[in-house]
């Protein structure tokens, strides 16, 4: 409440405060003692915007009025009030004994406050979030304060330019609004194969991804249970030729792509590396005549080829890296047929005329096996 204060300069007038009533804008009423001398009122006259809690949020006149009209007054001129903050007035006004002291405080906040919008935690890679995030907003208010700000909650759908919205209110009602822009992709790429092509001692390991990956990673470890595994791919490329392999040994890859905010897709696949004899694979089981394929050689003009199954059974020299073994054939004489167990076959590669025998170190063996 603000406080009034009664000034008499005669000491009769005293008692006239315990009659004094008063509010914001109400009027301040002094009643007569005495039928000779007249009961005074001033009114203050406040115009403009009524926020909250007792502020106004716009410019503000203040005018006084009185009855009857006083002998004299101080500080009770008309008055525009354009700045935010607190302004005390004090209006005073005499009819002859009668003194009157009526301060007001008038206070303004036109502006709303500065808002800002925090997220709950930092992008989660490369600048953006890959799952459900809240935007807590803040203020700064300097004349009023802050009352609340609000929060808004996102988790899709994808987008490069995701924004959510959020406001503060001031003390005074004043509604400031802000917006938070960030990148949003909580979608995994996909990887639709992992495929080998077999090399001489080494894998292309290759790769079919979504176009929003950018990154790929390749892991590589033994088929045994609890072997380590070790990154011995991680780029852009979809191909990889991993080298040094061992002919004959298993090998497990774990081939994961990764988009932009970091969500991953992730295939494993085994296979068994070869030495120069390509396909089939060591060891792998085939229901039908197999084709057999192994690294060309340099200047080879012819290769031979040798089948074992206990003893030699097939002996055939081609001319291409590769044979594809018939049903039956007859060798010195016998007639075989390609039935169910375990074959090991050779190759080595022949030069000049197949008449002259002229033959170059063995490329390697291998060997598959014929499914009943």
């Amino acid at each position: 409440m603000r406080r009034v204060r009664l000034r008499r300069l005669g000491s009769r007038h005293w008692a006239l405060i315990g009659a004094v009533i008063f509010a914001a804008v109400l009027p301040l009423v002094v009643p007569s003692e005495a039928s000779s001398e007249p009961t005074v009122t001033v009114t203050p006259v406040v115009r403009g915007t009524i926020g909250a809690n007792g502020w106004y949020a716009s410019n503000v006149t203040v005018n006084w009025t009185f009855s009857p009209l006083p002998d004299r007054t101080v500080g009770c001129d008309a008055l525009t009030i354009t700045a935010d903050g607190t302004t005390q007035l004090d209006c005073q006004a005499w009819w002859g004994t009668i003194h009157i002291d009526y301060p007001l405080a008038v206070k303004v906040d036109k502006t709303p406050p500065t808002v800002r919008g925090v997220p709950s935690r930092p992008a989660d890679a490369n600048g953006w979030y890959n799952h459900a995030l809240t935007v807590s907003f803040s203020g700064t208010d300097s004349t009023s304060g802050i009352a609340g700000c609000t929060s808004a909650a996102y988790s899709g759908p994808d987008n490069a330019k995701a924004v959510v919205s959020g406001s503060c209110t001031d003390k005074a009602g004043n509604v400031g609004r802000a917006s938070f822009s960030f990148a949003y992709d909580a979608t995994p790429p996909t990887l639709s194969k992992v495929t080998f092509v077999h090399r001489n001692h080494a894998i292309d390991v290759r790769w079919t991804a979504s176009a929003d990956a950018r990154l790929a990673e390749v892991k590589r470890s033994s088929t045994r249970k609890g072997a380590a595994s070790a990154t011995v791919y991680r780029g852009a490329a979809k191909t990889f030729r991993d080298k040094h392999l061992r002919a004959g040994a298993r090998y497990r890859y774990i081939v994961t792509v990764f988009d932009a905010a970091s969500n991953s897709a992730i295939k494993v696949v085994s296979t068994t590396a070869t030495g120069a004899l390509l396909s089939p694979l060591p060891g792998a089981r085939v229901g039908a005549p197999p084709r057999l394929v192994w690294t060309p050689v340099k200047g080879a003009s012819y290769y031979n080829v040798q089948l074992i199954q206990g003893r030699r059974i097939l002996s055939a020299w081609p001319t291409r890296p590769q044979l594809r073994l018939p049903r039956t054939w007859i060798y010195q004489g016998q007639r075989y047929r390609l039935r169910a167990g375990r074959y090991r076959w050779y190759v080595w590669p022949g030069y000049g005329l197949l008449s002259a025998a002229h033959y170059g170190r063995l490329l390697g063996g291998s060997s598959f096996v014929v499914a009943r």
